[in-house]
């Protein structure tokens, strides 16, 4: 089985809606993305013989997602009341508005879910809120 890992990082702001303790309030993270890929061939012939994947791709398609999320403020759906978002809006705050809980475990699924999209054979991917706690997700 060979494989191949690439990494991007993010900034931004999020809360944990409901959540008891220090993380309901609005705080950022420097998020880092730490993405497997897998395959048991190598590809046979072509520019990319002898590689799993070319490391430019993912390592462009990873940065890619992980800008989407660059410099933002993160929230759950339906957990900022709708005269919050006006005012975020009108001082040009850049919100990200998601269906899930923004939490590194589902920040973990759902970066595994758009790199499978992607046409990548993902292994795992392990998304950092900080340099010592980590999620990972496997499929």
């Amino acid at each position: 089985m060979y494989i191949l890992k690439a990494e991007a990082a993010f900034d931004s702001a999020h809360f944990l809606s409901g959540y008891n303790g220090k993380c309901a309030n609005l705080h950022g993270h420097r998020w880092v993305i730490s993405a497997e890929i897998a395959s048991e061939n190598l590809i046979a012939d072509g520019q990319c013989r002898g590689m799993v994947t070319d490391f430019g791709d993912i390592k462009r398609d990873l940065k890619n997602l992980a800008d989407e999320f660059d410099h933002a403020f993160i929230y759950e759906n339906g957990t900022l009341k709708s005269a919050t978002v006006a005012v975020l809006n009108e001082e040009n705050f850049r919100l990200i508005e998601v269906d899930f809980r923004p939490t590194a475990e589902n920040f973990a699924k759902y970066f595994y879910d758009r790199l499978s999209r992607m046409g990548y054979s993902v292994r795992s991917v392990t998304v950092y809120e900080t340099p010592n706690n980590s999620a990972t997700y496997i499929d």
